[in-house]
């Protein structure tokens, strides 16, 4: 078995030079953005619900819910309509030339795929500048930086969505992947989901995507936090758990695409790795057809005995 150190050698050296051509870091610490948020150029925007919002955030953040960048509540992965996520960023006044900054609360690791998956919808979406704070609110307030109650007032721009489909996977596309060697499948949730133990609401049968590997999301943070892993840890995760050589593609799926951000944003943004792809619906959309090949799908009775418990337990 081969380890990945010439890969990740080579992904280091792509990592900086993507670094390079952008002004914008993935991650930033709640130092950096103190020295960035002012600058007219830079729009932070706080994800948290409004009320939390409104009761103290980052001097000049714009308030965009998580909410607002999700699809509706039988399939929540499911990416909004395109000119209505257009219409959201034009309000927030982001375009080409703005630094995005997404802050969610930083409760836990689980909360940085509200983070992940909006950086990811933006970039989708077409834009370029786009960090994370690491840590969330909840590192910028532990860092003693100020806090606002006031709403700024921004111009709406005029920005044009070009979606990346380079970096989305649709049901379809991770269909005809099944079964190819050529193409890694990486469910993001915690172990008891991959071994079908345990079931989302939004699935129709426990279990994963054939031939998926499992890369827990929570591996990516610093023990009982939402901050991120350095760069080098992030390699030796991606290392230890994905061994072989990369694969051409690499698929990241989870119940709903929120902790599969996760995965998508340290294996693209953090780590370098080329050709990620996020499935956005996920298992809530795959296991709803019966054709579609799972492994770890207890037998019959297993699934019905749960089901049972579950009324009574």
């Amino acid at each position: 078995m081969k380890i990945l150190s010439a890969f990740f050698g080579g992904a280091a050296l792509a990592l900086a030079a993507t670094s390079s051509a952008w002004a914008a870091q993935p991650l930033l610490t709640p130092a950096e953005l103190d020295a960035l948020h002012q600058q007219p150029a830079v729009r932070v925007i706080d994800i948290r619900p409004a009320d939390v919002y409104a009761a103290g955030h980052i001097p000049g953040a714009v308030s965009a819910p998580y909410a607002q960048w999700r699809g509706p509540a039988n399939n929540p992965g499911q990416v909004p309509p395109i000119d209505r996520l257009e219409q959201q960023v034009r309000a927030l006044g982001v375009d080409q030339n703005v630094h995005a900054v997404v802050v969610s609360s930083g409760a836990d690791g689980t909360d940085f795929g509200a983070s992940a998956r909006v950086y990811w919808t933006l970039k989708y979406l077409g834009l370029k500048e786009l960090s994370i704070l690491n840590g969330g609110e909840k590192a910028w307030a532990a860092a003693g930086l100020p806090q606002d109650q006031t709403a700024p007032t921004v111009a709406a721009s005029a920005f044009k969505a070009h979606p990346d489909d380079s970096i989305l996977a649709t049901t379809a596309q991770v269909a005809a992947q099944v079964g190819n060697s050529q193409t890694k499948l990486v469910d993001a949730r915690p172990l008891d989901f991959y071994l079908g133990k345990v079931k989302a609401p939004t699935a129709q049968v426990p279990g994963t995507i054939k031939g998926a590997v499992s890369l827990e999301n929570s591996r990516w943070f610093q023990p009982g936090t939402s901050i991120f892993v350095a760069p080098d840890q992030a390699r030796k995760i991606a290392a230890e758990l994905l061994p072989g050589e990369q694969a051409a593609e690499t698929i990241s799926f989870c119940n709903t695409g929120h902790w599969a951000a996760t995965d998508w944003f340290a294996l693209s943004e953090i780590v370098g790795v080329k050709n990620v792809r996020l499935y956005p619906e996920s298992l809530a959309e795959w296991s709803q057809d019966a054709s579609r090949p799972m492994d770890n799908v207890p037998g019959r009775g297993s699934q019905i005995l749960d089901k049972v418990k579950g009324l009574f337990g």
